[in-house]
């Protein structure tokens, strides 16, 4: 930050961040910061920036910096969408959706050390299988109760 302007003290970096949607201030490079604020100097005059309310100021910044940030916060939007995009492919859908009853003493074979894409397999296989397995006999086409032998 520059030391010449006053105004640059009432900043909220946080706030500034996040407005711009960024998770660290390192994401901002402090050439931009620099620029940023020689521009709003620049722009406006230094007792109208000194007469500005702090919240004023930080969007005054912000749109600043996401002029100046226009290639690196596009890059981070992206990344952002393929996270969740990859977190989402990730998930197991639920075929009712809901909750899923979990009985402890079924959770007793497995490892904690396991790996976590087999303790997340081992878990579909125990909890999400056991649904289809129910409704076999519902699947029928005959009203007949099954759980009775007819002589």
């Amino acid at each position: 930050m520059s030391e010449t302007e006053p105004w640059t003290y009432q900043l909220d970096w946080l706030n500034i961040i996040n407005l711009l949607g960024l998770k660290s201030i390192n994401q901002i490079p402090e050439y931009k910061k620099l620029k940023a604020i020689k521009r709003l100097t620049r722009l406006y005059s230094e007792e109208v920036l000194l007469n500005l309310r702090p919240e004023e100021l930080d969007e005054l910044v912000a749109d600043q910096l996401s002029e100046l940030m226009k290639k690196e916060l596009a890059l981070n939007a992206r990344k952002q969408q393929k996270i969740e995009k990859e977190i989402k492919a990730g998930m197991i859908p639920f075929k009712k959706g809901g909750i899923i009853p979990i009985n402890l003493n079924d959770l007793k074979d497995f490892d904690p050390d396991m790996d976590p894409e087999e303790i997340l397999k081992l878990l579909s296989k125990k909890f999400l299988n056991d649904d289809d397995d129910e409704n076999d006999d519902d699947k029928d086409k005959y009203d007949d109760d099954k759980t009775f032998y007819y002589i």
